[in-house]
């Protein structure tokens, strides 16, 4: 392996056999190395390949101020998050962990402890999310000796949760859930009753809406695939649920203007009637 970039004296830029440009680490790994010459393969201690080269050129700046310690960490919490999550983690988090590791331990050592303002949100919506992040703080307290608080795994959480929407931007994420929970508010209050989150259809409809957000995020336009007749049906059938569904349409017109398309309302209404339906049953009968 020829070193391609190098990053610091423990971190190259190298290629592999397929051409992808990898992040190779190790103590002295490039002490007094230049761009050309071979990586000297005992000193080696982990690598990851990088599929895009921007964001090498990120972690080259990063690593300018920032200990590699930082990124073996975030290393280890995504080899660690990616066996328990069934979509593909987007490799800019080698970089947004990195950073966001070396300021929340450099806030911890200064006395500094900062409220994450969605962690009821991310604990109630991103439960896989939130306890894969549990354990991350176990990961970065063996490497630090600093066991960081609830508040960080719930901002760890959200990173991995940002994976699935746009790679670098956590305003994305932070928006998703806001969209989330207003759409739940939306429910409650039209029905005035709280939603039973133990239940199955509970987690299918947070499931939906969160699928939903992230559509709306990256600006994706479903084709309808569901015709007039079953529109008519379903409007007739849950009246009730229908009209929840026209309540958050015109919440999403005006605050962002994107209107629900047929199969939204579908699928929205359908989902609206089986969260309510049993509890509107249990009160009925009280």
């Amino acid at each position: 392996m020829e070193i391609k970039k190098v990053l610091n004296n423990n971190v190259v830029i190298t290629l592999n056999a397929e051409e992808q440009e990898m992040v190779v680490m190790g103590k002295g790994l490039a002490f007094q190395k230049k761009v050309g010459q071979a990586v000297e393969e005992e000193k080696i201690e982990k690598m990851f390949v990088l599929q895009d080269e921007e964001t090498s050129s990120k972690l080259d700046q990063l690593l300018k101020y920032t200990s590699e310690k930082y990124l073996d960490i975030a290393s280890e919490i995504l080899t660690y998050a990616q066996k328990h999550v069934p979509y593909q983690l987007n490799e800019y988090l080698y970089v947004a962990l990195t950073d966001h590791l070396s300021f929340a331990i450099a806030r911890y050592e200064q006395g500094i402890e900062l409220k994450n303002n969605l962690l009821y949100e991310v604990r109630k919506y991103y439960k896989r999310e939130y306890q894969i992040a549990l354990r991350c703080l176990g990961i970065i307290e063996k490497h630090t000796g600093i066991r960081l608080n609830d508040d960080e795994a719930g901002s760890i959480a959200l990173h991995l949760v940002n994976s699935q929407v746009s790679g670098e931007n956590m305003q994305a994420a932070v928006q998703v859930t806001e969209m989330v929970e207003s759409i739940l508010n939306i429910v409650k209050y039209f029905y005035q009753m709280e939603l039973d989150e133990t239940t199955i259809n509970y987690e299918r409809f947070v499931t939906h809406l969160r699928y939903f957000a992230v559509r709306f995020i990256r600006k994706e336009t479903a084709k309808d695939t569901v015709d007039d007749f079953m529109h008519e049906q379903v409007m007739r059938k849950y009246q009730q649920a229908y009209q929840c569904t026209e309540r958050i349409n015109l919440y999403l017109e005006k605050n962002f203007n994107w209107p629900l398309s047929q199969d939204e309302r579908v699928y929205l209404t359908v989902h609206i009637h089986r969260v309510t339906y049993r509890e509107r049953e249990i009160n009925e009968e009280n």
